[in-house]
């Protein structure tokens, strides 16, 4: 299979450090608010490549973060007049309820910055004694004159690089784009003792860090959003391959925006929408769908149009399993076996095609429409089997092609009364079951092998 390297620039075949493991880092939030609409996609991104990854037979050690320290969760806490451990226990558990409701697997591990303040220091020791670092009355930086090859995840020669977000702002730095690793302690604020004073990390060490001590100096892949590249990952190399004299991440993947107005979405512009706001009218998989039709390193202009019509897409592809999971099977000579191969193909060409989720969702709606023409020829319980199991497998990628609704044993006991009445001939009552159903808040459709039931 083939990922675009953010490093390289181009697709590239994946060629994995060990057989058949894949490494994975991936940055988390600054958990100093609730997620918007930005997290959730870059945590679904992740979430589908990696669970992709373990349809393939990979065995994949994810590992990702949640920023417990910096500035935003210092000013935020102290806006809130609490501790900034206190600031995280309330956030980061918001955090958790969205991200199952988008269906994101747990990770491996997940990491805290806070946990790994004695690996960051030792890292900045090596830095020191490679003599890539110097002091100012605010901290210790790291000068990327010192390493060459800084602007290589972006692209940009040095003197061309662009400000980008939480770049430090001193007159007194050797370069503009110097970057604090270890900020002096101020009153008021969270503080570690360490060799260089009493302080706190900059926002970059702290990634090189928890990498180093959960994955290694080298690993296979790295990942976040776009946003990232400058000035973080681009840091996070300089540092990391200074102290090691090794390739840091080997491949890096970076998802788009999501934009309003044509804007990237975010919290300092005020321009975001919330997961909780979405969620209040929608489900996860539905937010899920609105992202999976983009593909992951595109841009998405986030509208509630759009939103509507992810709803309506999965309303149809809800309606497909239900009917098939109520499906009554009999004997047939529906060929349905030639269908199944050719959905997996093309699911599986498009997701080999770096994480190509739109054509996956194509090959989806393929086989909805082919198993909807021979459902009618018919097709014993082994074929409704294998088709059921085959959308499972795709499903444990996806995450949207099964409804989490469950038929209340109630209304099924009324839809079967009702079949026997209307197989008795007695359709005055039929029609009062039926209209029994409806006012519970569900519909019944009759097939030629008996009813499907969707909730309204």
């Amino acid at each position: 299979m083939k990922i675009f390297n953010t490093l390289t620039k181009k697709k590239e075949t994946l060629d994995l450090l060990r057989d058949f493991e894949v490494s994975m880092y991936v940055c988390g939030p600054t958990v100093y608010d609730v997620g918007h609409l930005g997290h959730g996609r870059a945590a679904v991104v992740f979430d589908v490549s990696r669970k992709y990854f373990e349809y393939k037979g990979l065995k994949v050690k994810f590992i990702t973060n949640y920023t417990d320290i910096d500035d935003k969760t210092i000013n935020r806490a102290a806006e809130l007049s609490i501790s900034v451990p206190e600031l995280v226990a309330r956030i980061v558990p918001e955090y958790e309820r969205d991200f199952k409701e988008l269906g994101i697997a747990p990770p491996t591990k997940q990491t805290y910055a806070t946990k790994y303040i004695k690996e960051m220091i030792e890292l900045i020791k090596r830095l020191e004694k490679a003599g890539v670092t110097y002091s100012l009355d605010d901290g210790v930086y790291f000068d990327v004159s010192k390493f060459p090859a800084y602007g290589k995840l972006s692209g940009q020669k040095l003197e061309d690089l662009q400000m980008g977000a939480r770049v430090e702002v001193n007159k007194n730095k050797r370069n503009p784009y110097d970057f604090v690793l270890w900020k002096f302690e101020k009153p008021g604020e969270p503080s570690w003792e360490s060799a260089f004073g009493k302080g706190r990390p900059g926002w970059h060490i702290e990634c090189s860090a928890m990498c180093f001590k959960e994955l290694g100096e080298t690993f296979d892949i790295h990942g976040g959003g776009q946003d990232l590249i400058f000035p973080h990952h681009e840091c996070e190399i300089a540092q990391s391959e200074t102290a090691n004299g090794k390739p840091f991440a080997r491949y890096w993947m970076h998802n788009g925006f999501v934009n309003i107005n044509k804007e990237k979405m975010s919290k300092s512009l005020k321009n975001f929408v919330t997961l909780k706001e979405v969620f209040k009218k929608y489900s996860g998989k539905v937010l899920r769908l609105m992202y999976l039709q983009k593909h992951y390193r595109a841009p998405i202009d986030f509208s509630w149009d759009l939103i509507e019509q992810a709803r309506s897409a999965l309303a149809r592809i809800h309606e497909f399993s239900i009917k098939l999971a109520q499906y009554k099977a009999f004997g047939g000579k529906a060929d349905f076996e030639k269908y199944i191969q050719k959905f997996l193909k093309k699911f599986e060409a498009a997701m080999d095609d770096d994480f190509e989720t739109p054509e996956a969702l194509a090959s989806l709606y393929d086989f909805i429409s082919d198993i909807n023409k021979i459902i009618d020829k018919g097709f014993d319980e082994n074929a409704k089997k294998k088709i059921l199991e085959t959308l499972r497998a795709v499903d444990n990628v996806l995450g949207i092609i099964f409804s989490d609704e469950k038929i209340p044993k109630e209304i099924i006991d009324l839809a079967n009364e009702r079949l026997i009445e209307r197989e008795n001939k007695n359709f005055e009552a039929a029609d009062n079951l039926r209209s029994a159903i409806i006012k519970k808040g569900y519909e019944i459709e009759d097939t030629e092998d008996g009813f499907l039931i969707r909730k309204v």
